[in-house]
């Protein structure tokens, strides 16, 4: 007789909302860095900041599409004096920091640490503050609960802020439509927008529940710091628009090819729409359409990737049905997207010396089996589909100048050459998210 599984029951009260919430669409937010001088301070500092966050219950109410979340990264644990062997019991990751991982992460060049902006890459990034909400009315007040909470407290010091907003098309910098995949939950309630997509498990994304592989991440000591917390890796992503524009112009002989060959590298058309669905014309409405502009596989109609190139971007990050090495679900991540900065005109090819890109947050239970694998095994290599040696993802992959990438098409495939880096690390960090009840733990700390 075969085995029901009891339906899984999250702790929503506890978990943070910004943890497993899409982000909405439109938005505008902000990120804060602060640092902890003093522990009390920092305790302090939870003390305020828990009334200001919003917990998980009623994901899809209207009222809680405007939330702050708050999170950790190791060195701010340090800094509020949590015990020695709880913070041994966080992950050599987590330990590290991303700084520290950039070789795994693909981070060299121009996006080395070393040229990051401060404070990131230095042991004084300790929390860290996201807000976002569907419009500026909704996000003031969340954001000024949150800032009451820092400001005119001694012993805290903010660091680095960066705003966000949805652009005028509602596009990232490069023009494509952005945030359109989000996977379901399994106990959370919030849909996923991948109707061919079964829900994965809770403890892919929270821990102390079971994942893909039916067991429990690891969590920290004690269980209440560790129960329904989740890991953060936060980068600030600076997009070359005018390179991407001109090498896509020196590579097609007209505007649509360009278009074309834009979409090839992602997966999709500007307008969010799939080649999966519309592989030789963009179709604008079905691109605008969030039942139907992520409601496909790939692996029984373009196995050889010749609509959607299997090294493209979202192939690349999410090959759903494809025939790779390894298991798909087993990487599963929740990405969020926020530009920041302005568009670069349309049709202007030179770079304006703007800063724009993307704030990017990944959100797993495992940073390693997750995020850095991804990063490293997906983004900037090609062996797990079966790829051509040396192609890297021709977006947002740490391309040098020399870099390759492969379009399926019969009857003989085309190579781009001479790719270069689009996409350039400013700075980043992992946070440690914990939930409601772990932040009352950490203020509460008498060490």
């Amino acid at each position: 007789m075969a085995t029901v599984e009891e339906p899984v029951v999250l702790e929503l009260d506890d978990i943070q909302n910004g943890a497993i919430h899409p982000r909405p669409s439109p938005y505008v937010g902000a990120y804060i860095v602060l640092r902890i001088d003093d522990r009390r301070a920092g305790r302090e500092l939870l003390r305020r900041l828990i009334p200001a966050l919003a917990d998980a219950t009623s994901p899809m109410d209207p009222s809680h599409q405007a939330w702050v979340s708050a999170g950790l990264s190791f060195q701010g644990l340090e800094a509020l004096g949590v015990p020695q062997d709880s913070l041994d019991s966080f992950p050599l990751p987590f330990q590290q920091g991303m700084a520290a991982r950039a070789a795994e992460l693909g981070d060299v060049g121009d996006s080395a640490p070393e040229n990051w902006e401060k404070p990131f890459g230095t042991p004084d990034v300790h929390v860290g503050l996201s807000a976002l909400s569907p419009d500026a009315a909704r996000l003031e007040p969340v954001l000024a609960r949150a800032r009451t909470a820092f400001e005119e407290l001694s012993g805290v010091t903010a660091l680095w802020s960066l705003d966000c907003h949805v652009l005028p098309t509602e596009k990232e910098a490069f023009g494509f439509r952005d945030g359109i995949s989000h996977p379901a939950i399994e106990g959370s309630g919030i849909p996923g927008s991948n109707p061919q997509e079964k829900p994965l498990k809770a403890g892919e994304f929270l821990l102390g529940y079971e994942n893909e592989r039916h067991e429990l991440s690891p969590m920290p000591r004690p269980e209440v710091l560790g129960k329904n917390g989740t890991y953060v890796a936060f980068r600030k992503l600076h997009q070359r628009v005018a390179a991407f524009r001109q090498y896509l112009k020196a590579n097609s002989s007209t505007p649509q090819e360009e278009d074309f060959l834009a979409a090839k590298m992602m997966g999709r058309w500007q307008s969010g729409a799939p080649l999966a669905l519309c592989p030789m014309r963009d179709d604008p409405e079905l691109g605008a359409d969030p039942k139907l502009n992520n409601d496909f596989l790939y692996q029984d109609d373009d196995p050889q990737g010749l609509k959607t190139p299997a090294g493209s971007h979202i192939r690349r990050l999410n090959p759903r049905d494809s025939d790779i090495s390894g298991f798909a679900r087993f990487h599963r991540m929740i990405r969020r997207g926020t530009s920041y900065g302005p568009m670069l005109a349309p049709g202007v090819i030179d770079d304006d010396g703007a800063e724009r890109g993307l704030a990017f947050v990944f959100v797993g239970a495992n940073l390693e089996r997750q995020f850095e694998f991804v990063q490293s095994e997906w983004v900037n290599k090609g062996q797990f589909f079966h790829g051509p040696v040396g192609d890297k993802d021709p977006i947002a992959g740490a391309n040098s100048g020399s870099d390759h990438f492969t379009i399926p098409q019969q009857p003989i495939r085309r190579r781009l050459q001479g790719l270069p880096a689009f996409v350039v690390t400013r700075g980043g960090e992992y946070f440690f998210v914990p939930g409601l009840r772990a932040l009352h733990w950490l203020a509460d700390l008498e060490t």
